[in-house]
C-alpha cells in the first residue's frame, strides 16, 4: 500500500519551485553541451554521473533492497518510464519541433497526471482546487510562448509531436508507480540512476558508436553539472514530494520548467525581459498557491 499523502507544506512549494529551477537550468545545459556528446550519450553520461554521485551516499546509508519481485519489476519499470525512454524521446522531438511548441505538449502531463492520479491512487482524486491549479499553471505556458505556439501545433512532423507526449505519458506513468515501491528517495533514486545508465550505454554504443573524445572543459562541466543537480539532487526532491504530496499536485511543477527556463535565459544570457514572462510566472505561481490550498473536506483523504 502507498503512504498516505497530505496538502503541501511552504516547504514543499519551496522544493517545487526548486525542483523546475533545477530542471529548467538542466536545458540551458543540455543546449550547449549535446553537439559534443550527441544526445544519447548526453542521457546516457548524465545519468551514469548522476548514479555515481548518489552511490556512496546510498551506501553509507546502507542500501535498501526491493523485498520482493514484484517490487524489482516495478523499480525497473519506473526506472525506464522515468529516465531512458523520456529522455531519448524529447530528445529526438525537440530536433523537429519548435521549444514553443514542445512546452505546450509538455503542458498537458498535469492533466493526464490529474487523470491517472484520480483513477490509479485511492487518496489523490481529482477536486475542483487541482483543476484551477492546473489550468493556471496551463495558462501561464500558453501567456509565455503566445499564440504562435498554437499556430505551430500544426507543423511539424506528426511523429515528433507523438514522442512529446509519448514522453510526457511515461513521466505521468513513471509518476504512479513512484508511490507504489517502499523505499527512500535517495536509494530508489540511486537504483533507478543504476538500471538508467546500464539501459542508455548499449543504447548510445548502438545508435551513436563510441562516445566523443576531446570534449571542452565547458562540455565536461556542465556535463557534471547535469549529473549532479538535473538528474541526482533533482531526481531525489521529485520522489520525495510524490510520496509526501501526491503526483497531481507534484505535476504542476512541469508547468514552471519553461517560466524558468526563459528567465534563466534573461539572467544569463542577456535575452530580454518581456512581459509575458512576469504574467506567466505570476500565473504559474497562482496555480501553486491554489494548489497549498485544503479542499472542501479540509483535509486530504487518506488511504
Amino acid at each position: 500500500m502507498s503512504e498516505a499523502i497530505r496538502a503541501p507544506a511552504r516547504l514543499d512549494l519551496a522544493l517545487m519551485m526548486l525542483t523546475a529551477l533545477i530542471w529548467a537550468s538542466g536545458f540551458v545545459a543540455i543546449r550547449v553541451a549535446v553537439p559534443e556528446t550527441g544526445p544519447v550519450w548526453l542521457a546516457a553520461i548524465r545519468v551514469g554521473l548522476g548514479f555515481v554521485v548518489l552511490l556512496p551516499y546510498a551506501i553509507w546509508r546502507g542500501m535498501v533492497w526491493p523485498q520482493s519481485r514484484s517490487q524489482w519489476w516495478l523499480i525497473i519499470g519506473m526506472s525506464l518510464l522515468n529516465v531512458v525512454i523520456p529522455f531519448m524521446l524529447i530528445s529526438w522531438a525537440g530536433l523537429t519541433l519548435e521549444a514553443g511548441v514542445l512546452s505546450l505538449l509538455m503542458g498537458t502531463g498535469p492533466f493526464l497526471a490529474l487523470i491517472g492520479s484520480h483513477f490509479f491512487t485511492d487518496d489523490d482524486r481529482l477536486t475542483s482546487r487541482k483543476m484551477i491549479s492546473v489550468l493556471l499553471g496551463f495558462s501561464g505556458i500558453m501567456v509565455l510562448v503566445g499564440p504562435s505556439a498554437l499556430a505551430g501545433i500544426g507543423e511539424g512532423s506528426f511523429q515528433a509531436k507523438l514522442a512529446a507526449l509519448g514522453a510526457t505519458l511515461c513521466y505521468v506513468s513513471a509518476g504512479l508507480l513512484i508511490r507504489r515501491i517502499t523505499m527512500p528517495p535517495v536509494r530508489l533514486a540511486c537504483l533507478a540512476l543504476a538500471i538508467g545508465t546500464a539501459a542508455l550505454i548499449p543504447l548510445a554504443l548502438m545508435l551513436e558508436g563510441a562516445p566523443a573524445t576531446g570534449l571542452s572543459s565547458q562540455a565536461i562541466a556542465l556535463l557534471i553539472y547535469l549529473g549532479v543537480f538535473p538528474t541526482g539532487i533533482a531526481y531525489i526532491l521529485r520522489f520525495h514530494l510524490i510520496r509526501t504530496i501526491g503526483y497531481s499536485r507534484f505535476a504542476i511543477t512541469i508547468n514552471m520548467i519553461p517560466v524558468f527556463g526563459v528567465a534563466l535565459g534573461v539572467i544569463l544570457l542577456d535575452e530580454p525581459l518581456t512581459w509575458n514572462v512576469v504574467m506567466a510566472l505570476g500565473l504559474v505561481l497562482s496555480g501553486l498557491y491554489v494548489a497549498a490550498g485544503k479542499d472542501r473536506s479540509g483535509s486530504v483523504p487518506q488511504s
